[in-house]
């Protein structure tokens, strides 16, 4: 029987680190980001489907969001600043995903390929899952800045303001209601979670 790799790349995203250009206080890996990502993709979904008239598929997205960075198994984590320099190298570096992408999908065994492309080749996704995933990206890195920030590294304070702008220019209903409702929950110590739990309170 053939030995099929794609499952032993995917466990391999958790050694990518992403913000390679900053100092970290707290590591951050593509696969940890990837459920990130996943888990906001469904919630925004899920938001805009029941409060905002939205059609799309929760599940559909949080699978996509789920693969979403998996090109980076093979090509690494180039930083954003990096990335968007100049055309050039966002025109090479897309081509590089794309062929990355296949690369992966050929992994698969051919029986289960057509399953996978639809998750895997993020040029046919359709575009409100895009958009969807393009938005729980932008609010991880937020949370990411946020993060930072809170245990004092201020090697964060520029790229929080620059996510936060392009988080407003969005302009998506369901984002403003993921941000207004949850995003401040974020920054709440373990007992302060918990002391919603605390015997004889109920509010």
């Amino acid at each position: 029987m053939t030995v099929h790799r794609f499952f032993a790349y995917l466990s391999r995203l958790r050694w990518i680190k992403r913000w390679g250009l900053m100092r970290n206080v707290i590591e951050e890996n593509v696969m940890e980001h990837s459920w990130q990502v996943a888990t906001i993709a469904h919630a925004l979904a899920v938001i805009q489907k029941r409060l905002f008239g939205g059609r799309c598929n929760p599940e559909r997205v949080a699978t996509a969001a789920l693969y979403h960075d998996c090109s980076e198994i093979i090509t690494g984590d180039l930083p954003t600043p990096i990335k968007y320099h100049s055309e050039t190298i966002r025109d090479a570096y897309k081509a590089i995903e794309k062929e990355a992408e296949q690369d992966l999908l050929s992994h698969l065994p051919e029986s289960m390929q057509e399953d996978f492309r639809p998750y895997l080749i993020q040029q046919e996704l359709d575009e409100e899952t895009k958009g969807l995933i393009k938005s729980a990206d932008l609010i991880s890195a937020f949370l990411k800045c946020q993060s930072e920030l809170s245990a004092g590294n201020q090697e964060f304070s520029k790229a929080k303001l620059e996510i936060e702008r392009k988080i407003r220019k969005l302009e998506r209903p369901e984002v403003d209601y993921f941000m207004t409702t949850f995003v401040e929950s974020y920054q709440l110590t373990l007992d302060e979670l918990l002391a919603h739990h605390e015997p004889g309170r109920h509010t």
